[in-house]
């Protein structure tokens, strides 16, 4: 017959810095795979196996938890969409590629899902309009970088900057269709109004295009 240790096992409490991360790192995963409006308390705790109260403990408004859980869903996605190495072209077209190859859909609907919301909550409407700044300091830098290397070509790289996040959210507003756009003028809209607006050669850009696939 075993013998059972009589000693309980302890219990590990995670450090406060810990357990926070973790609470936002599970708030964004809901917030990114089934939206903002499932953020909420005792759905993030039910996910981590602990109370309700443990979640309220760090965050006793859920509006502040949802809308940290949107910076941190957004904060990923940008650092993944900005992630690609190489000359300022390769970097342009895996941002497109992300986009057109439906990686980004996820970030389409959020963005979607909080703009929505945001008619409700101004709290939220300044956390959107800060990541959107945040968003066009880097495409604007990408931009630039691109401009400074012989690369791209446009009298205006803010212009360009908007340009293309305009037609981000266009393709993005489809995103919750039953079935998708079919044909070249959906799938590579947005790597068209790139190649326009940035005056690329489009053989390269495409050569740059496969090379992210």
């Amino acid at each position: 017959m075993s013998r059972v240790d009589p000693t309980p096992a302890r219990h590990v409490r995670k450090l406060p810095t810990e357990r926070r991360a973790e609470i936002l790192d599970e708030a964004a995963r809901i917030a990114l795979t089934e939206g903002l409006e499932r953020v909420t308390l005792r759905g993030v705790a039910e996910q981590l196996g602990v109370r309700p109260g443990l979640i309220g403990h760090y965050f006793p408004a859920v509006q502040d938890l949802v809308i940290a859980a949107f910076e941190l869903a957004i904060e990923g996605e940008r650092e993944a969409m900005f992630a690609g190495d190489g000359s300022s072209l390769d970097r342009i077209a895996h941002l497109v590629h992300r986009i057109e190859s439906r990686r980004a859909d996820d970030l389409a609907r959020l963005w979607l899902n909080a703009r929505h919301l945001s008619r409700f909550s101004t709290p939220l409407l300044a956390s959107i309009e800060e990541q959107e700044a945040l968003d066009r300091a880097r495409l604007t830098e990408l931009i630039a970088q691109g401009v400074d290397e012989g690369e791209f070509a446009t009298p205006d790289v803010e212009a360009s900057c908007i340009r293309i996040f305009m037609a981000i959210d266009a393709f993005g507003c489809y995103v919750n269709d039953r079935g998708p756009f079919s044909g070249e003028a959906f799938s590579r809209f947005v790597g068209d109004v790139t190649v326009w607006t940035l005056s690329l050669d489009r053989s390269a850009f495409e050569a740059a295009m496969a090379r992210q696939a």
